[in-house]
């Protein structure tokens, strides 16, 4: 999967932007405000049409303007052809993704283009929110089980018809039979799906703390959203009294969680903030390895202010990483000293200068 060129409009501070990237790595350096992690979000943007930074696409685009555009040059399976992509979004709320000349849906646009991130809000993967932590997970299974997102999308639809139920109090006995049946069909196997990934990105995990963080013996462990001693069934028969009185399902996967122990203690109680970012670093790390053996093709990797997050040692083991693969980078810095110094002559990377929302030039390493 490979970017060739990116053409960016009423992306934040970035009214018009136009920059051919190289396919290892790219710099985007310059004072804070000048743009750079604007280019990152248009690329996330162009992935999945949303930011990573804010839920309200208003605050994406360009102030005064009515719609944002980005638009891609791609070579998705490295088969030396350019398809064109682009995504557009309006001010009404209306959504527009084309390939190739044909529109996709959401699923086929995150499939067609896999996006990884790692910015500030990155390191509440390991003590923020469940919720967190799931889309984590799942983005890994949606990309390594072509069953997925039907299962997942089936069950979400269980979960809302058993919700509704009952949060209206109107218990039809028929209806909820059936909505606790699909419930549990498709709960199950979204659960055996979850698992199945986990256990195949532990080692992957493992290996790569080992090498940012040393000898923590950190364990990653996977909690479903229930007692999985116990039928998922059997749990919402017995809980049938509460869900009713709250007026929402209280088990199931929908509470499905990632578990990170130290010592037999949460790891996010004892570990330093510096700790933490590396074991997140891992994480998203791994998660890209595994993509690869999976599907046989590099990811797209968005790091927003590398240097800051990363001390120098571990921002060189960082790059050493990403140097032994095959995946594309988008990396912001202020000064791009900071970054230039932990790659190989031979490494194909760019260097690029925004300056107040404009692409100003572009300096390719060796040149």
């Amino acid at each position: 999967m490979t970017l060739k060129r990116i053409k960016i409009t009423n992306i934040r501070n970035l009214s018009q932007a136009d920059l051919t990237p190289v396919s290892r790595v790219n710099i985007l350096y310059g004072a804070n405000g000048s743009g750079k992690t604007s280019v990152l979000e248009a690329i996330h943007f162009l992935a999945t049409t949303r930011s990573f930074r804010t839920s309200q696409f208003r605050h994406l685009m360009s102030q005064g303007a009515h719609h944002a555009l980005v638009f891609a040059r791609i070579d998705p399976f490295s088969e030396q052809r350019l398809s064109a992509l682009g995504v557009e979004r309006d001010d009404q709320g209306g959504v527009k993704a084309r390939y190739d000349g044909r529109t996709l849906d959401s699923a086929e646009l995150a499939a067609l283009l896999p996006v990884q991130v790692i910015h500030s809000g990155t390191f509440e993967l390991l003590d923020g929110s469940p919720t967190v932590r799931r889309q984590f997970l799942d983005w890994g299974c949606f990309h390594s089980e072509s069953a997925f997102i039907t299962r997942w999308r089936s069950f979400k639809r269980a979960l809302k018809q058993r919700n509704s139920l009952l949060k209206y109090g109107k218990i039809d006995p028929v209806q909820m039979q059936v909505w606790n049946r699909e419930f549990v069909e498709q709960g199950q196997a979204l659960t055996d799906l979850r698992d199945r990934y986990i256990q195949a990105l532990i080692p992957e995990f493992e290996q790569i703390l080992s090498v940012l963080l040393g000898d923590v013996p950190i364990r990653l462990g996977f909690s479903a959203g229930w007692d999985r001693k116990r039928a998922l069934a059997d749990m919402l028969e017995e809980n049938f009294a509460r869900d009713l009185q709250h007026g929402f399902t209280h088990l199931g996967p929908q509470r499905a969680d990632l578990r990170f122990r130290l010592e037999q203690k949460n790891a996010a109680d004892i570990l330093s903030r510096g700790q933490k970012k590396l074991v997140v670093s891992a994480l998203k790390l791994a998660q890209g390895s595994l993509y690869r053996r999976y599907s046989n093709r590099p990811c797209i990797y968005l790091f927003d202010d590398l240097p800051s997050e990363l001390d120098d040692k571990h921002c060189r083991l960082f790059c050493d990483f990403i140097s032994q693969s095959l995946d594309q980078c988008f990396i912001t810095c202020v000064d791009p000293d900071t970054m230039t110094q932990f790659w190989a002559a031979d490494i194909d990377l760019s260097l690029f200068h925004l300056d107040s929302g404009r692409l100003s030039h572009k300096v390719a390493l060796g040149d």
